[in-house]
């Protein structure tokens, strides 16, 4: 029995000894047409600390495209790991537990980045006329929900991409 609380003592040790929650990544906006993609939308990638929730594409001549949709992920994380104590075709740990109902322990790693990530797109309904004038065009950004923390950025909307090949 002593040697299985050392054993679980270990574990805990062993369990505890992550650096915290994960740095936040610095917050970065990207706009730009997807490879191999459709070459009429324009998909928006965001990382900050409030959920985009519009994009909008502004015209040279002030005219506004609306987003089609913003999808968020608050706070993404993931879970890995090993629970060899519970899978006995792993071995490990199975054969110290004594039988009966008994709390089986399991290495177990979990990530959590303290961040929003969030992804827009934006449909142009003249790529012809993008083309021609895509340096001209600005995308207005809107993160936050009122009355909270609320914020608006304007980024240089992207270059389409080149003429198919024929």
């Amino acid at each position: 029995m002593r040697r299985i609380l050392s054993l679980l003592a270990l574990l805990l040790v062993a369990a505890c000894e992550g650096s915290g929650p994960a740095p936040l990544p610095v917050e970065q906006v990207t706009a730009s047409f997807p490879p191999h993609g459709i070459a009429d939308v324009i998909v928006i990638d965001a990382a900050d600390a409030l959920p985009l929730r519009a994009a909008t594409l502004i015209a040279p001549d002030g005219t506004t495209i609306p987003g089609d949709g913003v999808e968020v992920n608050v706070r993404p994380s993931s879970a890995t790991g090993l629970s060899a104590a519970a899978d006995p075709t792993r071995g490990g740990l199975v054969q110290l537990n004594p039988p009966g109902p008994v709390a089986i322990p399991a290495i177990h790693s979990e990530s959590r980045l303290l961040i929003t990530i969030s992804r827009a797109s934006i449909t142009l309904p003249d790529a012809v006329a993008y083309r021609r004038n895509w340096q001209h065009c600005r995308i207005r950004l809107d993160f936050g929900t009122a009355p909270g923390a609320v914020k608006t950025l304007e980024i240089a909307a992207p270059e389409p991409p080149g003429p198919p090949a024929g």
